[in-house]
């Protein structure tokens, strides 16, 4: 957990996608945070944590569904969101940060 650590203390806020290999909905997101990450560029950085390799992580935030985004700057949490979305929303929701 020590990386995770350090990339979310990052002033870039760090967008955060706890998913599992196994979720349909997950797997749908992955076109949506490609795109998220082409419009944005450099202003934001795209992690995912697969909940099954990394239970740590997830118990530590309290992960109970997939997916799940938060949205880290500075180490702390600025938004958070369970389920699926439209490039649209998710773009609205990490660039009130």
């Amino acid at each position: 957990m020590g990386k995770f650590k350090e990339i979310v203390q990052s002033e870039t806020p760090t967008l955060v996608d706890f998913f599992a290999t196994w979720c349909g909905p997950c797997k749908a997101m992955q076109p949506v945070l490609d795109q998220l990450k082409t419009d944005l560029g450099d202003s934001i950085r795209i992690i995912k944590i697969d909940i099954d390799k990394n239970q740590d992580v997830a118990e530590k935030f309290k992960v109970k569904g997939v997916p799940t985004f938060v949205l880290f700057k500075k180490g702390e949490i600025l938004w958070r969101q369970s389920g699926g979305m439209s490039l649209q929303t998710l773009k609205d929701k990490v660039k009130g940060y």
